[in-house]
């Protein structure tokens, strides 16, 4: 496969603009880390919600979907569609509560909730853990897709694939910090969504294909269009539908869909004009990653088990591609080669976007921790904002480098979203309750961290024959049992610190409201608000699942199905909206 010149110019073009934007902002993300990591909390709603959803696009998201397709069917999706429950969370209680405590990274949190050296040591520990373990893991997964992407239709090397791509995007977020990554998302997304769409509609007519209702009656898809899995394969049922809406949702850890919110998610919220747009923001990102994208790449999967049936025939069609790359994930860029000159330079180009989008925002993201959090806070407290910001830029680098170089010896990006997923099984109840339950405490997050790590690698490396399901539940029954006896065992969060955290936050629930009242501090009313956001998530929750499933009666040719569920889902959604406008936070 060859890229024509058209489709190079395309390619071309997408990097100098890219590159533009980051020249044009690293003036102003230099004069202090509070621009270069939050772009000075200036930042609409509008361009929030859009970068957190680039940012979720990833190059490994329609290649996981469709993995997750070939071999699960349509239905496999719910592991990942299960935290849309988490993002209505995040919407409707957490944004407020993060974009009101005006701290700069999420891990400052554990000084402002906690108390002692615990709560120090928490605080280092998460931002080399989270900002740079955890973040190269998930950089390499991303780094994988690319190059992947890049043995198919650019015929490049993994060397060169990730010298190209990953210097362009290390200049432009190391120039222009969260302000220039944001801006660049924006152009990139709106790139991505028109690159997926026109690709599918193309593909979809191929003649192998021979339109949609071919594909949806070809044998090879049939068994793989159910969006709910039927009841007559109850473990299936189980592991792909009951156990993510019932356990995985609130249980797991994943860098975009942390329960209670967390990482580059909350960096964006800090990064809005207040705590109104902040919410405002995080709709829009969950409106958009899950109504409105997963259809395309969903489409793409399920034609590529007409053209691709097993990974033979990959294998085959791409026999300069090294062995170890071939998995079901690579079908999407195999599709991909079927595209005429021009639309296939916009599909490449809105792939290396999507790469670029996300990789940059874990790099400025988790550069704000090892810089905020760590040395900023351990190492060199009295360092200038032009000595903060320098540094900044280096670790970018750096990141980046390591990022690559584990890239190379990694296999699917379902294998790495699957062992992520598993280390921080039991993990996610405590980012939740944290905020409701005063007697949490930092040994309480420590024990949670440490115990889910070592079951993680107990089923990774020992007991390697038990189902991935049994292992999620086995995990996240050890982590919580774990961390709740840690709190019951280890001391309390000095009173201050609740007090200040309390006066500050005004966290919701009869907990922090008997605490307080046994210290004799004034309360705040806002049970009443914390009702109607539960009634709040309940609508949105439904109304996007509907807009999803809704999507897809139609794609089946279900219309009068589809008109009606989505007519349902516009109804729930508006209602929403029109609540959040009258909203006082």
């Amino acid at each position: 496969m060859s890229l024509s010149y058209l489709d190079w110019s395309i390619v071309i073009a997408f990097f100098a603009i890219s590159l533009g934007i980051g020249l044009w902002s690293s003036k102003r993300a230099s004069t202090s880390k509070e621009e270069y990591f939050l772009s000075g909390r200036k930042m609409p709603w509008w361009l929030l919600g859009v970068s957190m959803v680039a940012t979720t696009f990833s190059a490994d998201t329609p290649a996981l979907v469709t993995d997750i397709v070939r071999q699960n069917g349509v239905s496999g999706n719910w592991i990942w569609w299960a935290f849309l429950l988490t993002g209505m969370l995040t919407v409707f209680i957490y944004a407020r509560l993060w974009r009101r405590s005006g701290i700069l990274t999420d891990l400052e949190f554990y000084e402002l909730r906690y108390s002692g050296e615990a709560a120090t040591f928490l605080r280092g520990f998460r931002a080399v853990y989270l900002g740079l373990i955890f973040n190269i893991l998930v950089m390499a997964s991303v780094c994988l897709a690319a190059i992947k992407i890049g043995s198919t239709l650019f015929g490049l090397s993994p060397i060169h694939t990730l010298l190209i791509s990953a210097s362009v995007t290390v200049i432009y977020s190391a120039l222009g910090g969260l302000r220039s990554i944001i801006l660049t998302d924006f152009f990139q997304f709106v790139l991505a969504m028109i690159g997926s769409i026109w690709a599918t509609i193309y593909i979809v007519q191929l003649p192998e294909i021979g339109g949609l209702d071919n594909l949806l009656t070809h044998e090879a898809v049939r068994d793989k269009l159910d969006i709910i899995p039927g009841t007559n394969d109850p473990q299936t049922l189980l592991i792909l539908f009951i156990l993510p809406l019932t356990v995985q949702w609130w249980a797991s850890y994943y860098p975009g869909s942390e329960p209670g919110g967390g990482g580059y998610i909350v960096q964006r919220m800090l990064a809005s004009k207040n705590e109104k747009e902040a919410i405002y923001a995080t709709l829009v990102f969950n409106i958009a990653h899950y109504a409105l994208r997963p259809w395309p790449w969903i489409l793409i999967g399920l034609a590529s088990l007409v053209i691709f049936p097993s990974l033979q025939s990959i294998s085959t069609a791409f026999p300069d591609v090294e062995p170890g790359l071939i998995g079901h994930d690579l079908a999407y860029s195999a599709m991909l080669t079927y595209l005429p000159a021009g639309l296939l330079g916009l599909v490449a180009a809105s792939l290396v976007g999507a790469f670029m989008s996300t990789i940059s925002t874990h790099l400025n993201w988790g550069t704000s921790y090892l810089i905020n959090d760590v040395y900023h806070r351990f190492i060199n407290p009295e360092a200038s904002e032009a000595v903060l910001v320098h540094y900044s830029r280096i670790l970018t680098i750096v990141i980046m480098v390591l990022a690559g170089a584990l890239s190379l010896n990694l296999d699917t990006a379902k294998d790495t979203f699957e062992i992520i997923v598993l280390i921080g099984a039991g993990t996610g109840l405590i980012y939740i309750l944290r905020w409701f339950w005063w007697r949490i405490n930092a040994y309480s997050e420590i024990a949670a961290m440490v115990i889910s790590f070592i079951v993680a690698l107990a089923f990774k490396f020992v007991f390697t024959d038990i189902p991935t399901h049994w292992a999620l539940i086995i995990s996240v029954t050890v982590t919580t049992l774990g961390w709740i006896i840690a709190t019951y065992l280890t001391p309390q969060t000095k009173d201050e610190i609740l007090i200040s955290f309390y006066e500050r936050i005004h966290p919701y629930g009869k907990s922090w409201q008997n605490k307080m009242t046994s210290l004799g501090v004034k309360l705040i009313k806002n049970e009443e608000k914390f009702n109607q956001d539960l009634i709040l998530i309940i609508l949105a929750s439904f109304g996007i699942y509907g807009a999803l499933i809704g999507t897809g009666f139609v794609v089946y040719g279900s219309g009068i199905n589809g008109i009606i569920t989505l007519a349902i889902s516009i109804l729930l959604l508006g209602f929403v909206i029109k609540k959040l406008v009258k909203l006082r936070t």
